[in-house]
């Protein structure tokens, strides 16, 4: 009866019956050899890593939590995340302690949003480990436009400049910069510029998915 009135929907796949189905599960697991490198267009200068394609279970799901509200899809994300992160650990990438930066976005998202949604995995990726701090580093200044339909030469223009320092991380730990879908790399790329400026030890980027 319940479902009748609010109808369940898995977030992955649109399955009735329930938030996030099994065969969702299994398309979002971290396989032994991920997080894969990927090459950008705009290189931000470390090497960046992503857990998959932003296609199929995965964009559903990013695209769900983003832009319809599933807060509940945090936690299937954050899974895969902190496996993520897990790995690069383990292969020497990056060090503890290890602090997480969020990458940026624009205040009207977070907004309409909610909240910041990359900020709320990281978080949830990373809440039980001791060595592993979330400091959300970085913000958009205004002006900056969705960078949906933009060509790789128009995203760099549009964040050129635009990405700035709200809280400096700690300058003793290596610093992993973290986002939920890379597309051409121009807002890794001015992130990463910014937290070097600002003295931090960047070591890598690290997805949800690549475009």
């Amino acid at each position: 009866m319940l479902d009748l009135v609010l109808p369940l929907e898995c977030g992955g796949c649109g399955a009735p019956g329930t938030r996030w189905c099994d065969t969702c599960a299994a398309a979002l697991r971290v396989a032994d050899d991920q997080p894969h490198l990927v090459t950008l267009r705009a290189d931000p200068g470390v090497p960046v890593f992503a857990l998959g394609r932003y296609a199929g279970t995965r964009r559903e799901a990013i695209l769900a939590l983003k832009e319809h509200g599933r807060t509940d899809l945090v936690l299937p994300l954050a899974r895969a995340l902190a496996l993520g992160v897990h790995r690069l650990l383990s292969w020497g990438v990056v060090d503890l302690p290890l602090t997480v930066v969020p990458a940026p976005t624009r205040r009207s998202a977070a907004r309409r949003r909610g909240g910041d949604p990359v900020a709320k995995v990281a978080t949830i990726a990373t809440q039980h480990h001791p060595a592993v701090t979330v400091v959300p580093a970085l913000r958009m200044k205004a002006l900056v436009r969705d960078s949906v339909g933009l060509d790789s030469g128009n995203r760099e223009r549009n964040v050129a400049g635009r990405v700035v320092l709200r809280a400096r991380p700690p300058r003793n730990t290596d610093v992993l910069l973290v986002d939920d879908i890379v597309t051409t790399g121009a807002t890794a790329a001015e992130s990463v510029r910014t937290l070097q400026t600002s003295g931090a030890h960047v070591v890598g980027v690290l997805t949800l998915a690549h475009a």
